[in-house]
């Protein structure tokens, strides 16, 4: 029992040198922000920010999980950056979908996210200085690419400034908790789709399905049902108060969607960066060959190829391309400057940090 007091004491003395460290760490960031006030500088700089995140998990001998470490230091920074201002995040509502979830796990749960109601309106939001950022979904692994935003990004002038790799689990969610209440089940068609082997491997035939606009639409209805449940993230069954009836249903675990955040800024290299770029080719046989044939030169690894029809030209496609460097590399500049002559169309949609897969949360915590 002495040693769990003392225990208990030590931990409690620790605790109160972390809080004032945080408090000098705080000072320091408003002393920066004051410097950089008068140099009319950004106060947001993404690449830092993982600069002091990998040298943190670098510098962990453990036991503290790196994962652990990741999600307090993005708090911790998103604490730092409200001091100053809250962040201002634009993303397709409503809140509590998958993409308010990327968003709070790339900005933390102190940047002040701004609904939308369309991947449209995330775009004019940032671009009329509403926002300072939007998060917008690009591919999903089961569903491929998302149209609409590629075509957003060939009408409004803004750049990819950081990419979020999202892995998608589908939660049962309820009031109790308990699988025997559930008469009916909110959610989304293809949140639906995406669990349907579980479903009917676990319950009853009469339960019902019903379509909603959003997984947080489903979780909304579900918090106001008694015998209601919802298939949705960890994010609405917090924002929500809803129990846990299973965890992480879906039928494919290797479930991940990509989204990518625009803003009017291009990041600086860190050294493992991509580099997103859209361009469309002429009409003529050998034409796509002209174009690859420099990233080859270069030694460039092309991570993604996707082409659709132009909304411009019948039988005119424009290609969307993935590569590994930074636009400001000597061979990403050489081999964009090389095909220039082969493209009706060229835009570089930005170089941005290459980042790892978030499939845990401030809200699993």
């Amino acid at each position: 029992m002495k040693d769990l007091k003392k225990l208990r004491a030590e931990i409690d003395g620790i605790d109160e040198k972390i809080l004032d460290l945080l408090n000098r760490r705080a000072d320091a960031v408003l002393k920066i922000a004051d410097i950089k006030r008068g140099m009319d500088e950004s106060f947001y700089v993404p690449h830092r920010e993982r600069e002091i995140i990998e040298r943190l998990k670098r510098l962990n001998r453990g036991p503290f999980p790196n994962d652990a470490l990741r999600i307090i230091f993005r708090e911790i920074i998103s604490a730092s950056l409200a001091l100053e201002e809250p962040l201002k995040v634009a993303c397709l509502g409503p809140l509590a979908t998958f993409t308010h979830l990327a968003a709070q796990r790339h900005f933390g749960s102190f940047a002040k996210i701004i609904p939308v109601e369309s991947i449209k309106d995330v775009f004019e939001t940032v671009l009329e200085g509403k926002a300072d950022y939007g998060v917008v979904p690009i591919e999903n692994s089961n569903e491929g690419v998302v149209s609409y935003t590629l075509d957003m990004f060939m009408d409004i002038d803004l750049k990819v400034s950081a990419e979020i790799m999202l892995e998608i689990t589908h939660n049962l969610l309820s009031k109790s908790g308990d699988i025997k209440s559930i008469e009916k089940i909110y959610s989304h068609p293809q949140a639906i789709s995406q669990c349907k082997r579980w479903l009917e491997r676990n319950l009853p035939d009469n339960v019902a399905l019903v379509d909603t606009t959003s997984t947080a639409k489903a979780a909304e209805l579900a918090s106001k049902d008694e015998s209601g449940a919802a298939i949705a993230s960890d994010l609405a069954a917090k924002m929500y108060d809803l129990k846990f009836v299973k965890r992480s249903i879906e039928d494919n675990k290797n479930n991940y969607t990509r989204f990518l955040v625009i803003s009017d800024e291009f990041p600086a290299p860190t050294g493992k960066d991509k580099t997103s770029v859209m361009l469309s080719i002429k009409d003529k046989p050998g034409a796509l060959f002209e174009v690859l044939t420099p990233f080859y030169r270069e030694k460039l690894n092309l991570t993604k190829i996707e082409s659709r029809p132009s909304k411009r030209k019948a039988w005119e496609y424009i290609f969307f391309i993935d590569l590994e460097g930074h636009i400001h590399e000597k061979n990403v500049k050489k081999a964009l400057k090389a095909i220039e002559k082969y493209c009706i169309f060229l835009k570089v949609l930005g170089s941005y940090p290459k980042t790892e897969v978030m499939n845990k949360g401030i809200e699993e915590l």
